[in-house]
This record gives C-alpha cells, sequence and structure tokens, in this order.
C-alpha cells in the first residue's frame, strides 16, 4: 500500500472537504480523489460518502480511520529511527519535562548528558507536570520531570531539589537604600496573579485569607505569562525563586520578604517507569548523573501535589 494514499485518506477524513485536503497536501485534489478511489478498490469497500460539497467518513471508513492514522505513526517512527541511526546515535532517550524545570535546570543536565554519552538520541518533551506521570506511564516518554507528584501507581517517583517560593513584585526603579514596600499591603492595592504552579496556591491562598487580607485574584496559568504582568505592572505573585532568578539579577523585579508568613516550598521530582530488573542503559545514565548532582535520590510514596 502506498503510504501517500494513507496520508490522504487521514488528511480528507479530518478536512471533510477533497479541495482541503489537496491544499494541505500541495498537491492537485484529483489527485486526492484518485488515491481515494485507489484505497477503496484494494480494501473493497467505500470510505467516504458525499455531503453537498463536503465529504464525511462511511461506518467503514471511521473504522480504518485510526488503523490508517497507526500505520502512519509507525512509519513515521521507522523513518526517524532509521534517520538517527544514520546520523551516528545508536540509542534513544525521550524526557518529558515541564515548562518552568525546562527554563531553569534542563540546560545544565543536557550539556552533562549529551557530552558523556553523544551517541544518545535525546528527544525532550515539554508538557504540564499533571501531563507527565500518564506520558511515563503509557511510554511516550522513559522518564519524568515534573513539579508534583503523579498519582500513577505503576511509577516511582524520586524528589530531586525543593526550591523556594518568594512574593515577586516589579522592581520600583527608585533608590536601593529605600527601604522595601510593605508586602502586606502591596497584596491588598495589587491584584495577586494565581494558579501559575501546580503544587502550592491552594495552600497558599488559605494562609493568606486566615490573616484577613483582602485579595483580588486573577489565575494565569503560565509562569512566563506571570512574569510578563509582573513587569508591566498588571499585579504580584509567588514564584519559585528559580523562575525568577534572571529578573532579580537585572533588578526588573524585588523579592519582598514576608514576616508571619510561612510560604510552602515546591520540589521536582524524577519520575520511572517501575519495571523488573534494571531499565534501559540511557535512562540509567541519566538517573546516574541525578543522583550525583543530588544525592541522595529519596523515593516519594503516595500521590498528592508537590
Amino acid at each position: 500500500m502506498d503510504i501517500r494514499v494513507l496520508q490522504t485518506f487521514v488528511m480528507a477524513a479530518a478536512t471533510e472537504n477533497f479541495h482541503q485536503a489537496a491544499e494541505a497536501l500541495y498537491i492537485a485534489q484529483p489527485t486526492v480523489s484518485q488515491h481515494i478511489r485507489t484505497l477503496e478498490r484494494e480494501l473493497g469497500i467505500n470510505l467516504f460518502e458525499r455531503v453537498g460539497k463536503r465529504v464525511r467518513l462511511t461506518p467503514a471508513g471511521k473504522r480504518f480511520l485510526p488503523h490508517a492514522k497507526a500505520l502512519l505513526e509507525q512509519w513515521h517512527h521507522g523513518l526517524e529511527d532509521l534517520l538517527a541511526w544514520r546520523q551516528g546515535y545508536r540509542e534513544k532517550l525521550q524526557i518529558a519535562v515541564s515548562p518552568i524545570i525546562a527554563r531553569t535546570r534542563l540546560s545544565h543536565l543536557i550539556h552533562r548528558y549529551t557530552k558523556l554519552y553523544p551517541d544518545v538520541d535525546l528527544s525532550i518533551k515539554i508538557a504540564d507536570s499533571v501531563e507527565i506521570g500518564p506520558m511515563v506511564q503509557s511510554g511516550q516518554a522513559d522518564l519524568g520531570l515534573t513539579r508534583m507528584v503523579p498519582g500513577e501507581l505503576t511509577l516511582h517517583t524520586y524528589r530531586l531539589y525543593e526550591d523556594p517560593v518568594v512574593f515577586a513584585v516589579p522592581h520600583s526603579g527608585g533608590d536601593m537604600e529605600a527601604p522595601l514596600p510593605d508586602w502586606e499591603q502591596e497584596l491588598q492595592t495589587k491584584r495577586l496573579l494565581t494558579h501559575n504552579h501546580p503544587g502550592y496556591w491552594d495552600d497558599l491562598l488559605l494562609l493568606l485569607r486566615q490573616r484577613g487580607l483582602s485579595l483580588r485574584t486573577m489565575a494565569v496559568s503560565q509562569v512566563d505569562i506571570t512574569k510578563a504582568f509582573i513587569e508591566e505592572g498588571l499585579g504580584v505573585s509567588f514564584l519559585p525563586r528559580s523562575a525568577i532568578s534572571r529578573e532579580l539579577f537585572e533588578n526588573r523585579f524585588m523579592e519582598l520578604p514576608t514576616p508571619g508568613l510561612t510560604i510552602p516550598k515546591v520540589a521536582t521530582y524524577l519520575v520511572l517507569p517501575k519495571r523488573k530488573g534494571k531499565g534501559s542503559e540511557p535512562v540509567q545514565r541519566f538517573v546516574d548523573i541525578l543522583a550525583a548532582l543530588y544525592p541522595p535520590l529519596p523515593e516519594v510514596h503516595g500521590a498528592g501535589r508537590a
């Protein structure tokens, strides 16, 4: 079966329009029709039916679609594997990592790993912390670096390091010797940007409200957007110090002390699948590097938040 015919079928199923499928694949519309006829003839059944100017899958087409997608995925995986082998890679390591870890600690780890093991084909998949456990469990990633303890029971989770959370406000740009603003006043006069991290916001908001503080909040789910909003004067937030180290160094943010308030810490976790015996060599080498940097690696039991 011609792989191009399968690609045409999958695209036509997605667009429900042969003209749009042709444009997406950079081929002529008659070629799309020819590919579909060829596939239907080979399978001995109609895959599409016309509805006005559009097309839609028949029951047979709907049944065949997941198989066509799986065949295409296997084909592309084979091509990537062959290309990696031609480039000198002999092993592969897929890492799922949360955005905040990717921006702060990952480059150092990758530098160290690739220098020691240049023949390993590395694949970095950026995902929210809540997605990393399922990715490792399903085999989409060989290991994960996350900011929360996954709930999947078929995983090993190890704490790597803790990161203090600090109260970040825009830098005033004034006299460096001037006293710092009062943190409670800053909270009550500016909007608090929340839920940019999965690990601590519910507990922290409870602590703040127990102090009787009147808060105006805005949930912003991305750390980078939170930092941009702070710099534009749209609010203040509690963020891991590692996430704002550059802004603090460049005097774009100020870290205000919060006397009387114990701010929760966050941790970074290594997630591995539970396997009998030793894992693959690329995974074990990465774990060895982490163990050298962050000894020991205590295992965390049970699901919960970081």
